[in-house]
């Protein structure tokens, strides 16, 4: 018998022993089976990449290195940077599983005073100062093997929703070992800045600030205002205040969004810096005060009537009028200071933009049966109304305009995202206009010719369209100022932002500009936060009602007092003693309630997250287990029928 007692003993610790190795033979085979196996229960799938990242991942043709420098130990004293890490690292992973084996990861701690946290430093990488002194690194560095380097030097909670976008926007261009063209038409004086022509040919030109940017990111293109098609070469149209262009240039922009070109375009109903940037603030020669793009727009799905221009008392820049000693700013109502509640929060373009500075705005509207998607992403306030642009032209005052201002209620567009397919605007390749002498058509100004029509798009068209073309002046956005023969900027807004930021989106695949942004992880406690906010009105109330008894008690004390001062030298009387009394009676009371409701919020708040907890910890395995006590019936009722059957 004891012999059978141990047998049975060394029975149940081998078993136990059994059961503990399998568990770790189980963990092990799926940490390497199954580790980039995932499933995202989240509600707006934050984890899970989309079909434009994957598209980008796999279209990966030489190595890409992606280093991702952590503070892992730093940073677990902050659980904000800790739980946002994870995501990044997660992003990360999928990134490199969907490339096959084109991206390389590297995880890099650099720890205090370490080769690494050199590392983090020379690539550019910037750190959160903490209160004991030490440093936390957060950021993405990625090189190809053409010493290409792209960098996010700190992933703040301002980019958290565009985590996807920009990672995936950093490989797309590491991919890319060339500078991306940008085509570029315009009457704009871009590279000359004021003075025009003039100024450049006595070489003290100043070009555009927005210029010089885009000089330091891509390979510019100039297209003169007559061609026969857009460069091959070219990877975004940029058309800012175009000359009016003749149907054969129409329709070779037309045939280049026709094959998949992808354009930002800039018209205007009334240039403002084509009016002042020439020589001693003249136009510019060969100005044009209004541009259109005709029926390339209707083809578009667009709309626009440059004889409107915008005005908006909500957001009306604050000018300097010089006409009243007493008030030497006034708003300027065509004048608009975009705010960022105006533009689009979704939109990965305006997603860094807080504030826009514009002159004389026309505005857009969707074409009836347009086969596209008119997306505002900058639109006016509902405190607007739209003027004739021949009343502008007139010079009114700020007073003027604001004299007789009816705002319409209605919020004008003044740029928007067009996506979709598109038709063209065109049957054919319009005939030649001007001839030579010859009677033969003249030779264009650019070298490509046009190809075959095309009548459709393939796929879906990207066009952003914006009804200003004065975000391109100096004088809107930027105060500059010389230092050792050296122009330093100082923006004052955001519209170099929108306009590098549009190029860049629009640089990247159709997968990758449909990208938008996506939902925070911290996901609020909606129903905890309404009964906060609820008791707080219930509280403010109380606290008003106090304040209100108390300041008439005190009133009411107050004149015992001065009445019993006058009349006695002795203490209170009793009509005082008993105001005091009611006094302290009213106070202890309003506070007795006041702690009634703070009980009741905590209470309320206690009472919903026993119940999550209930939920999530006892809920859900009691319903796994009955699930399983029921499988498990079921399954012993079958075999015992069989049995029976059997038998």
């Amino acid at each position: 018998m004891p012999n059978q007692q141990i047998s049975r003993s060394a029975y149940r610790i081998i078993m136990l022993v059994l059961l503990a190795l399998l568990f770790l033979a189980v963990n092990m085979f799926s940490n390497v089976m199954f580790r980039t196996a995932r499933i995202d229960l989240t509600e707006n799938g934050l984890y899970t990449v989309s079909g434009g990242t994957k598209e980008v991942a796999a279209s990966i043709d030489e190595p890409i290195t992606l280093r991702f420098f952590y503070s892992e130990k730093l940073a677990n004293d902050f659980s904000r940077i800790r739980i946002y890490a994870g995501h990044v690292r997660d992003m990360l992973e999928e990134m490199r599983a969907r490339s096959g084996g084109k991206i390389r990861l590297e995880v890099i701690d650099p720890e205090p005073f370490s080769e690494e946290e050199d590392l983090a430093m020379s690539l550019g990488l910037k750190g959160a100062p903490t209160q004991s002194g030490d440093i936390i690194y957060f950021g993405l560095v990625g090189t190809n093997s053409v010493d290409g380097l792209e960098s996010i030097p700190f992933f703040t909670d301002e980019r958290e929703q565009y985590l996807e976008y920009d990672i995936a926007r950093m490989v797309q261009n590491l991919s890319r070992p060339e500078r991306p063209v940008l085509g570029i038409v315009t009457n704009l004086p871009l590279d000359t800045g004021t003075g025009g022509l003039m100024s450049a040919m006595r070489g003290d030109s100043q070009p555009f600030m927005i210029y010089e940017e885009l000089r330091d990111r891509f390979e510019l293109e100039f297209l003169e205002q007559q061609f026969e098609a857009v460069p091959s070469r070219v990877d975004v149209l940029l058309i800012a205040h175009p000359k009016p262009l003749d149907p054969r240039t129409l329709y070779a922009i037309d045939q280049f969004v026709m094959r998949g070109g992808h354009v930002l375009a800039f018209v205007d109903p009334h240039s403002e810096v084509s009016l002042t940037a020439g020589p001693n603030g003249e136009p510019v020669r060969g100005y044009t005060e209004m541009s259109d793009l005709g029926p390339l727009l209707e083809s578009w799905g667009v709309r626009y009537d440059p004889t409107k221009i915008v005005g908006d008392r909500a957001i009306a820049q604050r000018v300097r009028t010089g006409m009243d000693a007493r008030r030497q700013e006034s708003d300027y109502v065509i004048w608009l200071a975009v705010p960022r509640a105006n533009v689009a929060a979704d939109d990965i373009v305006t997603s860094d933009v807080v504030r826009l500075n514009l002159g004389t705005v026309g505005h857009l509207t969707p074409a009836e049966g347009a086969t596209t998607k008119f997306s505002p992403i900058v639109f006016s306030s509902e405190d607007a109304k739209l003027y004739d642009v021949d009343y502008v032209k007139t010079g009114p005052r700020p007073d003027d305009l604001l004299r007789d201002f009816k705002p319409s209620g209605e919020r004008y567009t003044i740029a928007a995202r067009i996506s979709g397919p598109v038709k063209s605007a065109f049957d054919a390749q319009p005939e030649a206009t001007a001839f030579d002498e010859d009677g033969r058509p003249m030779q264009r100004k650019s070298g490509e010719k046009a190809g075959p029509h095309i009548a459709a798009t393939q796929g879906d068209a990207n066009i952003i369209v914006f009804a200003d073309s004065d975000i391109f002046d100096d004088r809107f956005w930027v105060r500059t100022d010389s230092y050792l023969g050296e122009r330093i900027a100082q923006p004052i807004a955001d519209n170099a932002v929108f306009i590098m930021s549009a190029i860049d989106n629009l640089m990247g695949s159709n997968e990758l500009i449909s990208l938008r942004a996506r939902d925070k992880i911290d996901r609020p406690f909606t129903v905890v936060e309404e009964l906060r906010r609820s008791a707080e009105r219930r509280f403010l109330a109380e606290q008003e009602a106090l304040e209100k008894r108390v300041a008439e008690a005190e009133r009411k004390l107050t004149e015992l007092q001065i009445g019993g001062a006058q009349g006695q030298e002795a203490g209170p009387s009793e009509a005082e003693a008993a105001a005091i009394d009611r006094f302290r009676a009213e106070l202890l009371e309003s506070r007795k309630k006041l702690r009634e409701v703070q009980r009741d919020l905590r209470r309320d708040v206690e009472t919903l997250g026993a119940n999550l907890r209930f939920v999530n910890i006892a809920l859900v395995p009691l319903l796994l287990a009955v699930l399983a006590a029921g499988a498990g019936v079921l399954r012993y009722r079958r075999r015992k029928a069989r049995v029976e059957r059997g038998a």
